[in-house]
């Protein structure tokens, strides 16, 4: 609990400070969950030394079972609505699916909506510093799955006193040129199914999600924390504006409501 309460703290001031005192509760949590689990697995195997029948067991699965390859993963065959006959081909399956979750877009029609411009001159930095690629990378999950790039979080956190100058350079470049490299771009769908589904023929059964590239998740945090401190600054959003505010609950809604 505590070690939780302290990333909240982290979250909320955005402090060095408070990064390096959860990550010290977080570290010494990790340690005894790892303890305990060794232990765990101590009394189970002295139960099974104990035990005639169970240490045969133990032994013929790490002589046969264990020495086996992992079997693959089997994608199950597919159902269409349109198609009366179930699909089972490896190039149809993966037609219908990139059908359904990338189905064509459309223009809205936003002719109705009445045109404001906000004449508000804002002047800042736009030079990435040290300190704002430190916190953001910081701040990223380290065994994220990385996209095609094979690049993950924690290569950029262990190196990090290597990479800063150069991940600096990159990222200015890009604001400066005005430019977002194709590689940034990239990303990785992989179709994962939903659990405990009795059957998995339907396509309504899979969900997919999009691997980003690491670097543009870190340029991308950099200017939304940038943008966000703007809006607060010179209070561009509504005091009605609920989504996509931080620190901003239920509780702040019924509020208003009451108010």
């Amino acid at each position: 609990m505590k070690s939780r309460r302290l990333r909240i703290i982290w979250k909320t001031q955005d402090t060095l400070e408070a990064w390096n005192e959860y990550l010290k509760h977080n570290n010494h949590k990790n340690k005894i969950i790892q303890q305990m689990k060794c232990i765990h697995f101590r009394s189970q195997m002295h139960k099974l030394s104990e035990a005639f029948k169970s240490i045969w067991h133990f032994a013929k699965w790490a002589r046969i079972e264990s020495q086996l390859s992992k079997k693959l993963s089997q994608f199950s065959s597919l159902k269409r609505s349109d198609i009366d006959h179930m699909i089972t081909m490896f190039e149809k399956k993966t037609e219908i699916l990139q059908e359904k979750f990338f189905f064509s877009s459309f223009q809205a029609n936003v002719s109705n909506i009445a045109k404001s411009f906000i004449s508000l001159t804002v002047s800042f930095n736009s030079r990435i510093t040290e300190d704002e690629v430190k916190q953001t990378i910081r701040r990223v999950k380290a065994d994220k799955a990385s996209n095609a790039s094979d690049i993950s979080n924690r290569v950029l956190q262990v190196n990090l006193a290597e990479l800063i100058s150069v991940l600096m350079s990159l990222f200015n470049a890009c604001i400066i040129h005005k430019y977002h490299s194709k590689q940034f771009k990239k990303t990785q769908t992989i179709v994962l199914h939903k659990l405990k589904k009795s059957d998995y023929i339907d396509l309504k059964t899979y969900r997919f999600i999009a691997l980003l590239d690491i670097m543009s998740k870190v340029l991308k945090s950099i200017m939304i924390k940038r943008l966000s401190n703007i809006i607060k600054i010179h209070c561009m959003l509504s005091n009605a504006q609920m989504k996509i505010r931080r620190k901003w609950f239920v509780i702040s809604t019924l509020n208003l409501l009451i108010d």
